[in-house]
């Protein structure tokens, strides 16, 4: 355990100015607050602290931070409480020690939301000063170190789940080389021992094997060098276990495949110099294609920074070389702490950076909720990286499988919700498309389109995934709105009422509801019928059965096709979101429409002949007199079906296309149902604006001598 004066000769080692007595002040109270408590190991619990402590003098932190890490549990485990703490050392430690606490509660709760809830606390506080995040890293590796002192496998299981979900990935982010991989050797050993044993045995096989090959390559690097008279630091370091695996499984190849099982460094006095000793390497040895990374140009998104390149080395072996400069390699290897002070001078300096934590940000605040949260955030923190570029050349930086709808909403949530379309390189592509390494990408936009539900399935960045959710959150919500507004304006029309605000706020306490929004969002989910509405608005009141006016609707089908006059128009309405329309009978702009009320979907919209309606015969009350809306209808693009019988001929596809596209209709799918030796069945679905547009389309294809029969399609 490292004693009183050697931890203060520690920090004033790398910090002259470091306040003493403060450090002083926080050994003595630790120790008193934490008393007699005892590990699992058996060790005094003031240990913990005092070693968490240590490992942040390791990366030379001010003098706060290593007050903060004495500190950190008393809140917690102790009977101190912040308000002590203030009054001795300070707002500022007591702020880091409140922000510390808030995530150590997360590894004390077994709920699952509880501890979504302090994850998403925790990066607030983390977003306000990064060395709470320093400090709770420190805590987490110390525990993982001491891991195999907890006796329930349960637990030590979930603590490296958490670890390797969490934890390390954070690590990872702000360039903390060292405690990243510790943290994920240490996970990989309780996760899948096994694997970690497998590896460590070929490891151990291969040093069997090579001998002393290591030391050969080091001194043919630096003899290489040196004969051009260049000053430079040559050394290796064999890769952590739990990356060596990573690797294995990510390109799915054997471990005898591995090019970069110990990577050689050349450390340099200048980022000149760094490309002059590439130069020299690419000029002694042949370059692996493929194989080049230049993360000084481009650093990555924890701002490392070096150059990466895989030569037939000495020996014609397959080594891996990164050249950087010593400041480079301090930041790699320390990431932000190695420029703390530097980082507090010019606060301004790090936006690119850090801009991850503003997207864990963006994702807080577009969130439903801290479940969400969490996954989006373990989604956000993917460490395999493409770099692409804006028309004006500014750096965007992604996961590895994103696209251009990750690409949009990374620029801004605004580009991605008007996104629909983009040009990678200036090529047009679907929005699924993976972007690659280098691609320019232009988003096209729209502001009358809007995001769909589908995006998810190809969205990878967490960003983008809960901006969707939130856009489509917002507008069923609105729609919802929209819907249950107009079918309670149509319950007070159908008994002879005018619209009357005190009535509404009248029925509010008898329905147990908080507003008018809540009351009309309600009924347009379905959650509650029309009727009961009504019997809410005038319980003494009676309603004309709904049995009865279900069945006017069903007469109409042999009827008028106009819609009555208490139809409610759909107006605004985003299909799929809370209208839905029926791919039963795929109504369109022109047909007469009725919808059935699903609870906690919303409407499904069906033609009144559609056959499915007998269905619902038993259930009235879910019945709704709907009409299309005139200009809406009229902007927007809807989907017909057609089922065609056409001949087996040479060209006869091409000529049914081509007549579909002389009448400005755009085929959305196709599939044949059937097929013989003289004609196929074809199922074709037809972009038009209303059904009189998709009837002269149907026109034009029965003039086709090829065609046999095309009707409009019932399934």
């Amino acid at each position: 355990m490292i004693r009183q004066y050697e931890l203060v000769e520690r920090v004033k080692a790398y910090d002259p100015t470091a306040d003493e007595g403060a450090l002083n002040r926080a050994y003595v109270f630790s120790l008193k607050a934490h008393g007699a408590q005892t590990r699992a190991s058996g060790d005094p619990y003031f240990s913990h602290p005092l070693e968490v402590a240590g490992i942040l003098t390791g990366l030379k932190l001010d003098c706060d931070t290593i007050v903060t890490a004495l500190l950190h549990d008393t809140v917690e485990d102790t009977l101190a409480s912040l308000d002590e703490i203030e009054r001795q050392f300070g707002s500022p430690v007591a702020r880091l020690v409140d922000g510390v606490t808030k995530l150590s509660q997360l590894e004390l709760q077994s709920d699952q939301t509880k501890h979504a809830e302090n994850f998403r606390k925790f990066v607030l506080a983390m977003s306000k000063d990064i060395r709470v995040l320093l400090v709770k890293l420190a805590d987490r590796l110390h525990n993982m170190r001491t891991l195999s002192f907890i006796e329930n496998q349960d637990k030590r299981r979930r603590i490296a789940n958490e670890t390797m979900d969490i934890y390390a990935p954070l690590a990872e982010r702000i360039g903390l080389k060292t405690i990243t991989e510790e943290l994920e050797d240490l996970a990989f050993a309780e996760i899948n021992m096994d694997a970690r044993n497998s590896v460590q045995a070929r490891l151990d096989f291969l040093r069997e094997e090579a001998g002393d090959i290591v030391p050969r390559i080091l001194a043919a690097i630096r003899e290489m060098l040196a004969g051009h008279r260049f000053r430079a630091v040559v050394e290796g370091r064999e890769k952590r276990l739990y990356s060596i695996w990573r690797k294995m499984e990510i390109k799915n190849i054997a471990f005898e495949q591995l090019s970069d099982i110990v990577a050689f460094r050349i450390i340099v006095d200048s980022e000149s110099d760094c490309y002059q000793a590439l130069g020299f390497v690419h000029g002694a040895y042949q370059m692996v294609p493929g194989k080049f990374k230049d993360y000084i140009s481009t650093p990555k998104p924890n701002g490392y920074r070096s150059l990466h390149t895989t030569v037939m080395g000495p020996e014609r072996q397959r080594i891996e070389i990164q050249i950087r400069t010593r400041e480079m390699h301090e930041e790699a290897e320390l990431g932000v702490a190695a420029h703390w002070a530097f980082k507090q001078a010019d606060a301004g300096s790090d936006g690119k950076q850090y801009r991850w934590l503003r997207e864990l940000l963006d994702i807080l605040d577009n969130a439903s909720g801290p479940e969400e949260f969490l996954e989006h955030t373990k989604l956000e923190m993917f460490r395999d990286q493409v770099f692409c570029f804006t028309p004006h050349g500014d750096l965007i930086n992604l996961p590895r499988g994103a696209t251009p709808g990750d690409f949009a909403y990374a620029v801004h949530s605004h580009v991605g919700d008007t996104c629909v379309g983009a040009k990678i390189n200036g090529r047009m592509v679907p929005l699924r498309t993976p972007l690659s390494n280098g691609d320019q990408v232009e988003i096209v936009r729209s502001t009358v389109r809007a995001p769909s539900p589908t995006w998810e399935g190809f969205l990878v960045t967490g960003k983008a995934r809960a901006s969707v959710r939130r856009f489509i959150r917002s507008k069923q919500r609105k729609e919802y709105e929209t819907l249950g507004r107009a079918i309670a304006e149509k319950a007070f029309r159908e008994i002879g009422e005018t619209w009357a605000q005190t009535v509404i706020d009248q029925a509010l306490p008898r329905l147990k509801l908080k507003n008018e929004t809540e009351l009309f969002v309600t009924l347009g989910q379905g959650l509650m019928t029309s009727q009961e509405f009504s019997s809410a608005c005038f319980p003494t009141r009676r309603r004309p059965g709904v049995a009865s006016r279900a069945l006017s609707l069903v007469r109409g089908r042999s009827g008028s096709t106009k819609a009555g006059d208490a139809a409610i128009p759909i107006r605004g309405l985003l299909p799929g979101v809370a209208v839905h329309l029926a791919e039963c009978c795929s109504p369109l702009p022109g047909d007469r429409i009725v919808g059935i009320i699903t609870t906690g979907i919303g409407v499904t919209v069906h033609t009144i002949d559609c056959d499915t309606l007998v269905s619902f015969g038993d259930t009235p009350e879910r019945w709704l007199d709907l009409s299309w809306d005139k200009d809406e209808a009229e902007n927007s693009v809807h989907v017909g079906r057609l089922s065609l019988v056409v001949a087996n001929e040479t060209g006869s596809l091409g000529e049914m296309s081509m007549s579909i596209a002389k009448n400005n209709g755009n085929i959305n799918n196709l599939k044949i149902t059937s097929r013989s030796a003289e004609f196929f069945d074809f199922l074709v679905d037809v972009e038009v604006q209303d059904s009189r547009h998709l009837t002269d389309i149907i026109a034009a294809l029965r003039a086709i001598p090829c065609v046999s029969s095309v009707e409009r399609a019932r399934s």
